[in-house]
């Protein structure tokens, strides 16, 4: 996150949607999340769709996580992004990633799900989302699977529509998607390109001339009639159709069906329209809003929107965009301090010390994870010790606990303290990261290999 003008922090934001079409990873993810890119991004949110769903299948992974969310997982925790959330209905995954140093920053955080497929299938179209607050600027991610076929582009708007309505909330100032300061929208739109013949839409993509099928994309055509589509904004589609390739392959569909190529796989953005001043409200009121809206905008700016055609594993290419949030923090204060007293080494008791500085739903349940840096969850803690039992701290109160030695990893390493609200179910206070010396005697006694990661010691 880079200091922007006036004042403001500039948040960077990789988003990507693919139709994944039941199709297991078996490619490499850097491509897809840019992962080179420099400066690297704040946030990675991915949509998937079309995860496979078997029952079997959708069993085992409430007990683990999808081979898809492992690959993401495994990728990124090594260059520091933690895992905030992620919400699956049947095919449709999203996955929500942060840099670390955000974790404290992010609040409030609420999954939710529609159905909407009715075509004899159980679940398997509709949208998921995630909403959470960020440095106190209201952020919504939806992710949705529309109905297909060329005839359907009305059904698919009101499936849309639809979702926007009934996905609620449980947070009072947000309870709906569009209530969001800053709203994401992606997914399998499966919107078509309407009248043009197969040969004259590939010769048009065969010479680059793609401007020439803007015109009868049916979201571009919908967003005309529709006034709630209009608050949506998105990208030139600068990118070939992503839909529908033979397997393996960057050629267009060459089975009996010979579907005709179009942008199914879309990424769009909303940001809250200002309040109209109605006539009831007296002028004092209104003001207020006003200066509330504009102490604290949000700014959005889309920097790449393309497709990655070097991916083949489904019938559909995943599709990629970029985006600069600059916002002005709401608060830059973690609720909770928490840090390593002295120095730790393996083999010996340590202490901890923390202090919630505002007051937040703490509980008793509330537990200080110590995490190896790069650590993938907020529950792939090394060890953890529970926060004082018996009554909840005064505000800016030091509280020390004692870590006990057998608990205290033998490797050493670049380690981090976490604390983590049971009530808010996020780490909302996170040390600077810290050396934790191993234990020479373990060494001594053969109890840690002498050769870590190919460095003889």
């Amino acid at each position: 996150m880079n200091t922007g003008r006036g004042g403001t922090d500039k948040c960077r934001i990789h988003i990507v949607t693919w139709n994944v079409a039941t199709a297991e990873p078996s490619e490499d993810a850097t491509s897809l999340l840019q992962l080179d890119a420099q400066p690297p991004p704040d946030l990675y949110v991915i949509g998937l769709q079309e995860v496979n769903a078997t029952p079997v299948r959708f069993i085992t992974d409430l007990i683990s996580e999808d081979s898809w969310s492992h690959v993401f997982t495994n990728s990124l925790a090594p260059r520091g992004f933690v895992k905030v959330t992620s919400v699956r209905m049947q095919g449709l995954l999203l996955l929500l990633f942060a840099k670390q140093i955000h974790l404290p920053y992010i609040r409030n955080i609420q999954t939710t799900y529609t159905r909407t497929g009715v075509f004899g299938y159980w679940g398997n179209k509709g949208g998921v989302s995630v909403r959470f607050s960020f440095y106190g600027h209201m952020i919504c991610f939806l992710n949705c699977h529309l109905a297909a076929h060329m005839n359907n582009a009305l059904q698919r708007v009101d499936e849309f529509e639809y979702i926007l309505e009934t996905q609620d909330f449980d947070i009072y100032d947000t309870p709906q998607i569009r209530d969001h300061k800053v709203v994401f929208w992606f997914g399998d739109l499966n919107f078509r390109i309407a009248d043009h013949g197969l040969h004259f839409l590939r010769s048009s993509i065969n010479s680059g001339r793609l401007n020439l099928l803007w015109g009868k994309d049916q979201l571009i055509m919908m967003k005309k009639k529709e006034a709630f589509l209009q608050e949506f904004e998105e990208g030139p589609l600068n990118f070939k159709p992503t839909y529908k390739f033979d397997r393996n392959s960057d050629t267009y569909d060459t089975s009996g069906k010979k579907r005709k190529p179009a942008w199914t796989d879309r990424i769009l953005w909303r940001i809250k329209p200002k309040p109209l001043p109605s006539e009831e409200d007296d002028e004092k009121a209104s003001t207020s809003t006003d200066e509330e809206q504009d102490e604290y905008p949000v700014l959005v700016t889309q920097d790449k929107y393309t497709s990655d055609m070097s991916y083949g594993v489904s019938d559909h290419k995943p599709v990629i965009a970029t985006f600069s949030l600059e916002l002005r923090k709401v608060f830059d204060t973690p609720l909770v301090r928490v840090s390593p007293v002295g120095i730790w080494s393996a083999g010996q008791d340590a202490l901890l010390t923390y202090s919630v500085l505002e007051d937040f739903m703490s509980s008793t349940w509330d537990w200080i994870g110590l995490y190896k840096v790069g650590f993938k969850t907020a529950s792939d803690y090394e060890t953890f010790v529970w926060v004082r039992e018996n009554e909840l701290p005064e505000i800016n109160e030091v509280i020390q606990i004692s870590v006990d030695k057998g608990q205290i990893p033998l490797l050493g390493g670049q380690y981090v303290l976490g604390y983590y609200s049971t009530n808010m179910q996020s780490i909302t206070g996170l040390s600077d990261s810290f050396q934790i010396l191993e234990s020479k005697r373990a060494v001594m006694e053969g109890l840690v290999p002498e050769d870590i990661n190919g460095v003889n010691k």
